[in-house]
């Protein structure tokens, strides 16, 4: 059977759902393959008729754009746009209904009905392994050791600690309560953690990460007080996070998109294909040979090369080590990361609601590096 493409465009969820029905594609396989603005993903989702409704949450961005669900015999194609939601059926093997929803990753705007600005503060160490540590108490009764990853999605706890814990009912870091959040198990972690909190779960906020007084805030509103910081413009990649870098090697720049991952104790992590691509990269002295863990627990073999310059705006650090990966990208997509190693050098701020970074370097700008020739 020809594949029927329905042409939606953008429609807020339950606006129409009283007054119409909802959309139907048929399916007679759990399996779902989704082109997301560009980027398909033949496994990307399984039909869970349980589950109403069931969200697919899009990869971020403020731009417009197209989201495609197709089932073996059928497929729908929805307009995404920041704040939108819209909800279709599923029918799987003609009499199980999958009600389904399409989320942008950006929530609907709501009206600004208090003029108070509100910050909240969660007080943090950094850890031996460059880690932001910041204690927190679960259920009123158990407190866990949790890092801040920029890297990162949502609550994700040890698997064996979230099975000892349970249903989170509330979580405080701080001043800021969370009430019956998702947690997801994990099986790697940073070094001496239970386990990580990312960056989504402040959309729409700013997060201040001042290393100077050993705080995260939290702010409402945009940032005030950016004097001294430069800004630098956040590009969302498949809903990572990411800014714009540059090395300089023999006179000539070289930039690339790197994604921000407080997670790592390293200093930079660069794509195999980008590094492969550039024959300067190539001559850069050894440090030394390394295996990397990724969240998921997979192993990549690296070199680790000592680069002259690299750059992040106008501020240039020196003598930077630079793990150079081998084999695929562990996110499936080719791009490079900034670890903490790097990135506790500069007191940050991540504005999420208008998509900026502001760095300025602070007293850890100058210290040794974790890996040196």
């Amino acid at each position: 059977m020809k594949p029927t493409l329905l042409l939606i465009t953008t429609l807020l969820a339950g606006a129409t759902a009283a007054q119409q029905p909802l959309p139907v594609i048929k399916a007679s396989s759990p399996n779902i393959a989704i082109n997301d603005g560009g980027f398909y993903d033949a496994g990307a989702w399984t039909l869970s008729p349980k589950v109403r409704p069931d969200v697919y949450t899009a990869d971020r961005t403020r731009q417009t754009k197209w989201v495609t669900f197709y089932t073996d015999i059928d497929s729908i194609r929805v307009k995404v746009e920041p704040g939108t939601r819209f909800n279709f059926v599923i029918l799987y093997n003609g009499k199980d209904s999958c009600f389904t929803q399409i989320a942008s990753a950006i929530p609907p705007q709501t009206p600004n009905t208090a003029a108070v600005t509100a910050t909240d503060t969660i007080p943090f160490t950094v850890t031996a392994h460059s880690a932001i540590h910041a204690k927190a108490l679960v259920n009123n009764k158990d407190t866990l050791n949790l890092h801040f990853d920029v890297g990162s999605f949502d609550f994700r706890f040890l698997r064996n600690i979230k099975t000892r814990i349970g249903k989170v009912n509330t979580l405080q870091m701080g001043t800021r309560t969370w009430n019956n959040p998702d947690v997801l198990a994990t099986g790697n972690t940073a070094r001496e953690m239970d386990g990580r909190f990312g960056w989504n779960l402040f959309e729409g906020k700013t997060v201040e990460i001042d290393y100077d007084h050993n705080r995260l805030l939290i702010h409402s509103q945009s940032p005030a007080h950016t004097k001294g910081y430069q800004r630098l413009k956040l590009d969302f990649i498949r809903s990572f996070v990411c800014v714009k870098g540059k090395f300089q090697l023999d006179n000539k720049d070289y930039e690339g998109s790197f994604l921000l991952d407080t997670g790592s104790d390293q200093a930079v992590i660069l794509d195999s294909n980008w590094a492969g691509s550039r024959a300067a990269f190539g001559t850069l002295p050894l440090i030394r040979t390394a295996v990397l863990t990724d969240p998921r627990g997979v192993k990549y073999e690296s070199r680790i090369v000592k680069a002259p310059r690299f750059a992040l705006g106008k501020s240039t650090l020196h003598d930077v080590p630079a793990y150079i990966l081998a084999g695929k990208s562990p996110v499936g997509f080719e791009i490079n990361y900034l670890g903490n190693d790097l990135l506790k050098r500069f007191n940050t701020i991540l504005d999420f609601k208008n998509d900026y970074l502001y760095l300025k370097p602070n007293k850890l700008f100058s210290g040794a590096w974790k890996e040196r020739a």
